[in-house]
């Protein structure tokens, strides 16, 4: 019996051993379901929104953990991902080059030489595009310390890569930003020019404009005056000139203000490297008899020393995390050179690279079109499916996922991702590549969940309607939804907090007060406010006080790129934004506040920022005080930047084309002056080859000279009551003189 018994509870024992381990994995299995379960519903419900219900959107997240596909919507459709395609190139570079490759820049002389004199110094470049003033003045000493003193001439040879410097789809913009760069063998500061900008000791007096780095390859023409404290608002132009570079600095800074810098590309990277080398050489106590001349290096020419890169990894950072135009097209040249043979080329470029998809990955050739290494333009064609699965190769690929992955900004933390994320379980948890183009935004990477699981997402939208600042939040919520999972909040929460996060909860005096302070601090225009501030617009829900901060962020330091995409995300022309701080500044007697801002960046050239001022024009209709100050700003942006201004209204909706082109003439009639820069600016564009541009230029001249006449013309006088018959007194007449006629 107590045999019997014995047995039966050995047999329960076990039974119960064996049961709970499938229960507790049971339990699990149905609470990592409904996770699931909750996190598809949110996606979807941010999908259902505004304007991403309106676009095309491409979706696909997969967990690392076990290789399930937990969300996907048009996965496979080919899109635009704009800077997402850096993680293609950045990929196959790491790959083929290896994390430990370094790019090398050697300096040679003449067999002949005596190490101390040299009838030519050679520098041959292959391709290093991380040298800066600070290197090459490294490399000047040590060349000095060789024992070299003399030079006749410097030979510039940039052979290891051919001659072409941008590849398709830079054919597509017409400019002279920096992150137009072109690439070459022998490339300095990423082939961009710091312009920096002071004003005069005097009002009126002429502004000082100089370059960094100096020397005989820029010609300054310089036009700069120093006006108020409102005159901030000038432009900067950078084109060939030859073997050399012109720089065009025209408009007004403020005599209160410090100074101001703006970075324009070059267009000829060996001699801009020469001519700072030669410069560098002289400041050291070399001395240099000769010209820069570009050339070739002679097999037998003697070796005196060789720089070389940091290592890829290092590259790579610099790469994604600022998302480099310019780096990554010169990848595409190295890959070509080291893979295919000298020159590299960018057809080369991308042959490896499709060959590593093909090979490596996966992907097959035709199924996806790449014909740059940065997404610049419309060029590029992939889906969000595709992008996932480059991202699992290399996550699964040790040797270089850990290079691979540190390269990508965090959220909340550092690169593009700076500013973005803000109280959410992303920031620190998420790493990834934005993507930014016209009417595109992209973010494609990992991200670790709170409960622990890894995922890695793609996320592409194109062709969304209005700006960009409701897309990227739209993003943000996805990427957030996803590194939710597993915490208290889970991703139904996470969702709807970020949803109200952008509805005005204050009250008109709680923004007055507010927006007075951040006013106050942006007026310093001090580096030291930026941590702050930083905390200020992530913490800060109200979007109009937020705007105040995003331009008193931007004000603190308007060099930094993400000062100003965080001021063109947050400004809109819409009631919650522009409608409310027109009522703050009527309550604080001050102009509206981010408007000077937004103008300044306009006359720049800005594109995004051209857009917004015209959005904001047709928002100010009706309002007298704002009609003034917009068309004050406009005849300002039509100064110094008409042929950009011209293609913004060119775009802009008919409404707000119409009240902006009646606020320009206004503000063209105030500037009396016959000889604006606009009409000269909007002849060039009657003669552009592009057939739609000409007539709408067209266009516009008959308009702005009808409505620059009925500005001109006498204002209709009150109906006087008379005991006798009345008279009316109006308008008369308009003739088209030479003060009305657009370029008269």
């Amino acid at each position: 019996m107590q045999v019997h018994r014995a047995r039966t509870l050995l047999a329960v024992t076990v039974a119960l051993f064996v049961t709970l381990p499938r229960a507790g994995a049971a339990a699990a299995d149905d609470k990592k379901r409904a996770e699931r379960e909750a996190l598809k519903a949110s996606l979807m419900q941010v999908l259902q929104r505004e304007p991403l219900n309106a676009s095309r959107v491409g979706v696909h997240m997969m967990s690392l953990d076990d290789g399930t596909v937990v969300f996907s919507h048009n996965a496979d459709e080919l899109l635009n991902p704009a800077s997402n395609v850096k993680l293609v190139t950045s990929a196959a570079a790491l790959v083929t080059l290896g994390p430990e490759y370094r790019y090398e820049t050697e300096f040679l002389v003449e067999t002949e030489s005596d190490g101390i004199k040299a009838k030519t110094l050679y520098v041959r470049g292959k391709g290093d595009p991380t040298i800066n003033t600070e290197r090459l003045y490294g490399i000047v000493a040590e060349l000095f310390h060789t024992g070299l003193r003399e030079v006749q001439d410097i030979i510039v040879d940039d052979a290891w890569f051919d001659a072409e410097r941008t590849p398709p789809g830079f054919d597509q913009e017409d400019s002279d930003r920096a992150y137009m760069a072109p690439t070459g063998a022998l490339s300095l500061n990423w082939n961009a020019v710091g312009v920096f900008l002071r004003p005069g000791d005097t009002m009126g007096a002429k502004g000082v404009v100089e370059v960094e780095p100096p020397s005989d390859f820029f010609v300054v023409e310089n036009t700069l005056t120093t006006g108020n404290a409102r005159a901030r608002r000038f432009s900067v132009s950078s084109d060939a000139a030859g073997a050399q570079q012109k720089i065009v600095v025209k408009g007004q800074v403020p005599q209160a203000g410090g100074y101001m810098s703006v970075y324009k590309k070059i267009d000829n990277p060996p001699m801009y490297f020469g001519q700072t080398f030669k410069q560098m050489l002289l400041a050291r106590g070399v001395k240099v008899k000769g010209k820069v001349k570009p050339g070739l290096t002679p097999q037998k020419a003697k070796l005196v020393y060789v720089s070389h890169s940091d290592t890829f990894d290092i590259v790579l950072k610099r790469l994604n995390k600022m998302s480099s135009n310019f780096i990554a097209e010169t990848l595409l040249k190295t890959m070509g050179a080291e893979a295919r043979g000298v020159p590299g080329t960018f057809g080369k470029g991308i042959d490896v690279v499709e060959d590593f998809l093909s090979r490596e990955v996966g992907i097959p050739r035709g199924t996806y079109v790449m014909k740059n290494g940065s997404g610049l333009n419309d060029t590029n064609r992939f889906s969000a499916a595709q992008m996932d699965r480059i991202l699992r190769y290399m996550y699964e690929r040790f040797p270089m996922a850990p290079e691979y992955l540190s390269s990508l900004g965090i959220a909340g933390k550092d690169g593009t991702l700076k500013y973005r994320f803000d109280g959410t379980e992303a920031v620190g948890r998420l790493r990834a590549k934005t993507g930014t183009l016209e009417n595109v935004s992209a973010l494609s990477g990992y991200v670790q969940a709170a409960g622990g699981e890894k995922f890695i997402f793609s996320m592409m939208v194109n062709d969304y309607p209005g700006r960009s600042g409701p897309v990227v939040r739209g993003l943000d919520s996805l990427g957030a939804a996803v590194a939710s999972v597993g915490s208290t909040m889970g991703p139904g929460r996470t969702v709807a907090e970020l949803a109200s996060e952008e509805k005005s909860t204050s009250t008109m005096a709680e923004v007055t007060s507010r927006v007075k302070t951040y006013l106050a601090l942006g007026s310093q225009r001090d580096t030291r406010n930026i941590g702050f501030l930083r905390t200020a617009w992530r913490s800060e829900r109200d979007p109009a006080v937020r705007a105040v901060v995003a331009e008193s962020l931007y004000q603190s330091n308007p060099q930094d790129y993400l000062g100003v995409r965080t001021l063109l995300d947050s400004y809109s022309a819409g009631t919650d934004v522009y409608g409310r701080l027109r009522s703050v500044a009527r309550e604080l007697s001050v102009e509206v506040p981010g408007l000077g801002s937004m103008v300044e960046l306009a006359a720049s050239g800005n594109a995004e920022a051209l857009s917004r001022v015209i959005e904001l024009a047709g928002a100010s209709s009706g309002d007298a005080a704002s009609e003034a100050e917009m068309s004050e700003g406009l005849g300002a942006v039509a100064r110094t930047a008409p042929e950009e201004l011209v293609q913004a209204l060119r775009t802009a909706s008919a409404k707000d084309r119409e009240a902006a082109t009646a606020l320009l003439a206004r503000g063209l009639v105030q500037a009396s002056d016959a000889e604006h820069p606009f009409w000269k600016g909007l002849r060039k564009s009657l003669g552009s080859t592009d057939a739609k541009l000409a007539e709408f230029s067209r266009t516009l001249e008959g308009t702005l000279s009808r409505k620059v006449a009925e500005e001109k013309a006498p204002k209709p006088q009150q109906q006087v009551v008379a005991p006798a018959a009345s008279v009316q007194v109006g308008p008369g007449t308009v003739e088209r003189t030479a003060e009305t006629r657009p370029g008269g």
